[in-house]
């Protein structure tokens, strides 16, 4: 009831930035009406626009099934006509610009943000002030940080999990893997990965991680992106298909994160 209302408001007040948070992803759940009657489709069944901002925490934190996935997949699955955008962002700024974005473009549509609770104290998470002064919303942000000449391994990977992997990436003194992330499922250009994966050797493999199984998350959508990119099938490290978002038990959440993290970053000799 709450979102039809803010969805309501959007059309109403199209010059006011409107926010629905979730106080946990997959509280959206309650709402699927709304968003498949209205939020995805509303502009190509009724043209009526809409500049609503949906914010999602989520992230594999170890707080078990209900408190881990706002449903990444079911917004994917909903993506055609460029009828939503979809953000799984990694820095202050992004989030930002992806607000000033959605108020200064020449149209509306809904915005989609995925946003792990987690990010919220990382230290690692910051931005410079030139981030938002001098920069601009980002769709991909390709890894600037290695020589590309050195690369091995190529991780795609997007949200929160890229801190876990440059942790250990760094821990372990790793110069031969890249990570690139995506700031931006849909609408997303296969062009901008083709450019960022000509800067790599031919050689390198191509991985996917995510902290999702491998039933969910951004996987089965990303997969024909990266295929139609390169002559090189993509590698899925994650977590094996499951029928629960996320295990009950921190301990084994926590066992099968570190697994998932040292199989993307430990090259085979």
């Amino acid at each position: 009831a709450v979102l039809g209302f803010e969805f309501g408001y959007s059309l109403s007040e199209p010059e006011t930035l409107v926010l629905w948070e979730a106080q946990f992803g997959d509280f959206a759940n309650g709402a699927q009406i709304i968003i498949d009657q209205f939020i995805s489709s509303g502009e190509s069944k009724w043209g009526r626009a809409s500049g609503l901002v949906m914010l999602l925490p989520h992230g594999y934190e170890g707080q078990g099934p209900e408190h881990s996935s706002a449903r990444l997949e079911r917004y994917l699955q909903s993506c055609a006509d460029n009828n939503i955008q979809i953000c799984n962002l990694s820095t202050p700024s992004q989030l930002f610009h992806a607000f000033r974005r959605q108020m200064k473009q020449e149209y509306q549509k809904p915005l989609i943000i995925m946003t792990p609770k987690s990010l919220l104290r990382h230290k690692k998470c910051i931005s410079k002030v030139e981030d938002f002064t001098d920069g601009h919303f980002q769709n991909i942000i390709d890894d600037s940080t290695i020589k590309k000449n050195n690369i091995k391994r190529v991780i795609f990977c997007s949200g929160k999990i890229y801190y876990e992997l440059i942790e250990k990436i760094e821990e372990n003194n790793q110069e031969n893997i890249a990570i690139v992330r995506i700031e931006q499922f849909y609408p997303l250009q296969i062009s901008d990965l083709t450019d960022i994966l000509n800067k790599y050797p031919e050689s390198a493999e191509i991985v996917w991680c995510q902290e999702e199984p491998k039933n969910m998350g951004g996987w089965s959508f990303i997969f024909p992106y990266l295929l139609d990119a390169s002559d090189r099938k993509p590698i899925y490290i994650g977590r094996e298909a499951a029928a629960s978002p996320a295990v009950g038990s921190a301990a084994i959440h926590k066992k099968e994160q570190t697994k998932l993290i040292i199989k993307a970053t430990v090259l085979k000799s």
